[in-house]
């Protein structure tokens, strides 16, 4: 699988301050990428940079195998589609007249409105004004312009921002959709750490300008380090028989907290409580959340 998007050594700097540091970013070709970081932390510059609309301190930015500059960038800018913060649009026009001015400023032909309205499910809306559209029909139109050319790669900044948990839902099957269905590889930012566990397949997690984790979203769960959590009638008894075991635990709050056992063996532990008159009440397993993860890796707190 070839990376439709590379960066090295890439950085931007505004004064004194560094916003992104020496960022190398690699989006495998086919997939949902998601950009994950707290507020501020160089999402948005990142992909201004990729697009050609901030130009980079220093550092080198590939986009289809191709470098991104000043001669290139609108030839590689033709295959793309992007959605950067707040959709634009016409209030006193329909959400096909504004379509029909993005496809002229693209190049792109007008039949194509059909096929980006059906894609965002806005084809009963086409001669509704977009001023009375609800905010996640307006996302929802900022993606159709997005799409019209059919790009294959769509990059989406925080595309939920602002929509009720339905306009989230939407969204987000609309984004899940593209890379099966239409072959697009997607890049997808987002300070929400749960949005990025149901949507992405692959992760960069940024913070502070820096790169601090990049892989495939099930290596970062690998990272959750699940344990087993028993409560008992009496825990310190059930500590004392454990321990004999040679089993390690510590109580928190009012649960033993064992390290991942197999099943055959757990239920052993089980029975020795019970033949030790040590009543069991709850078994459950557990894992870190994402945001557990985020924060051993960046040591900063996040929106949630």
């Amino acid at each position: 699988m070839s990376d439709i998007i590379t960066t090295s050594g890439l950085c931007k700097q505004y004064g004194k301050v560094l916003r992104v540091k020496d960022l190398d970013l690699s989006v495998p070709e086919g997939v949902v990428y998601g950009f994950l970081g707290p507020n501020g932390a160089g999402k948005s510059t990142t992909m201004k940079m990729i697009l050609g609309l901030v130009k980079p301190t220093a550092g080198t930015i590939d986009v289809f195998g191709r470098r991104v500059n000043s001669r290139s960038r609108l030839a590689i800018l033709k295959e793309v589609g992007s959605l950067i913060e707040s959709p634009s649009y016409y209030g006193h026009l329909t959400g096909g007249e504004n379509l029909k001015i993005i496809s002229t400023l693209k190049g792109v032909p007008e039949k194509d409105i059909d096929r980006v309205l059906q894609i965002v499910r806005l084809e009963n809306q086409k001669g509704k004004k977009v001023g009375h559209y609800s905010m996640g029909m307006k996302q929802r139109l900022g993606l159709a312009c997005a799409l019209l050319g059919d790009p294959k790669l769509l990059i989406l900044d925080e595309p939920t921002n602002g929509l009720d948990p339905s306009g989230i839902q939407e969204m987000r099957e609309l984004i899940c959709l593209l890379p099966q269905q239409y072959g697009m590889t997607v890049m997808v930012s987002s300070h929400l750490l749960s949005e990025i566990d149901q949507l992405a397949t692959n992760v960069g997690i940024i913070s502070k300008g820096e790169l601090v984790f990049q892989d495939s979203l099930p290596t970062l769960h690998e990272k959750s380090g699940r344990s087993i959590a028993v409560r008992t009638l009496n825990n310190e008894a059930a500590a004392k028989v454990f321990g004999e075991q040679e089993i390690s635990c510590r109580i928190e709050k009012d649960c033993l907290l064992l390290p991942e056992l197999a099943d055959k063996e757990l239920a052993g532990y089980i029975s020795l409580l019970f033949e030790r008159h040590i009543g069991v009440v709850r078994i459950e397993e557990r894992r870190k959340s994402l945001e557990d993860i985020f924060l051993e890796l960046t040591g900063t707190a996040v929106s949630l």
